[in-house]
């Protein structure tokens, strides 16, 4: 097995959004904002060699969504999805698997492109199967009025129309899926049935954080984003998988932190706080 970071690029989203409750004076001193209280997101995806599978797990926000929409976004940077995949050696088409940690536009929009010939959605990966969960896909496609704007229709629908999406059973909060060779960690905060594969790699278990931890400044247990639907849930679970994370030594990788690809945490006298940040190639 081999892993692999793939960088998708750069967006923008509100500081306060990203922090709740989490004064500015307080979290500006990881995360700076710009003049319009705007701060800096990663969408960085995770690619898995295995035997005859390549997984690729989350695929960024896409380039399908009108200009009017990207404006809100800020996108920046010089990577992309295909871009990435081709300094590792790879095509989409080699694409075997998309694992989408849930259904959020900035993790699944590059999951379907716009095909102009038949003015179109269509998958964009077009040998892949797309993997979610029943009791997620249930909530995104019939989703409450705070979290509809980021569900989008365009991005999801069109996988099941292709006959190519497949359901991940969820039989517990931890489990094994057969299906894929990792681990996994269901969580309830900040959206119904989030995923977060976990994967042993080099005597280390390898945990892609999705939204869960953000960033290494989410590190702190208060630091829950606005967006979470069950703040106090997001709480819960973020504290006993930080506290597993620090008793096992787990490496997280950082979805959204704009620097830090991959840290450790460890146990401190004011809590779980970070133990050390670094790239995944350094493992």
């Amino acid at each position: 097995m081999k892993l692999h970071i793939v960088n998708t690029g750069f967006f923008k989203l509100d500081g306060g959004a990203m922090f709740g409750v989490v004064p500015k004076s307080i979290w500006s001193k990881s995360n700076p904002a710009d003049e319009n209280n705007m701060c800096t997101w990663a969408m960085r995806c995770l690619l898995i060699e295995d035997g005859n599978r390549l997984i690729l797990v989350d695929t960024g926000i896409g380039n399908k969504q009108s200009e009017k929409f990207f404006s809100h976004y800020y996108l920046h940077g010089n990577d992309t999805l295909d871009h990435s995949l081709q300094a590792k050696g790879f095509h989409r088409n080699d694409i075997t698997d998309v694992f989408l940690t849930h259904l959020h536009f900035d993790h699944c929009g590059g999951a379907i492109e716009f095909d102009s010939s038949s003015q179109s959605y269509r998958p964009a990966f077009k040998n892949a199967q797309f993997w979610s969960n029943a009791r997620h896909w249930k909530w995104a496609t019939e989703p409450n009025q705070r979290e509809k704007a980021s569900f989008l229709s365009e991005n999801i629908m069109p996988i099941k129309e292709s006959g190519q999406l497949r359901f991940v059973e969820r039989k517990s909060d931890q489990q094994t899926t057969s299906e894929l060779n990792f681990g996994l960690t269901f969580v309830d905060g900040h959206t119904d049935s989030m995923m977060i594969p976990m994967i042993d790699y080099k005597g280390r278990k390898v945990c892609f954080m999705a939204d869960l931890l953000p960033s290494v400044g989410h590190i702190p247990l208060p630091y829950v984003m606005g967006y979470d639907t069950r703040p106090l849930i997001t709480l819960e679970e973020k504290g006993k998988f930080l506290y597993e994370a620090a008793e096992n030594n787990y490496v997280l990788v950082l979805e959204h932190d704009s620097i830090n690809e991959c840290c450790s945490v460890q146990f401190t006298d004011k809590g779980i706080r970070l133990a050390e940040a670094f790239p995944l190639d350094a493992l």
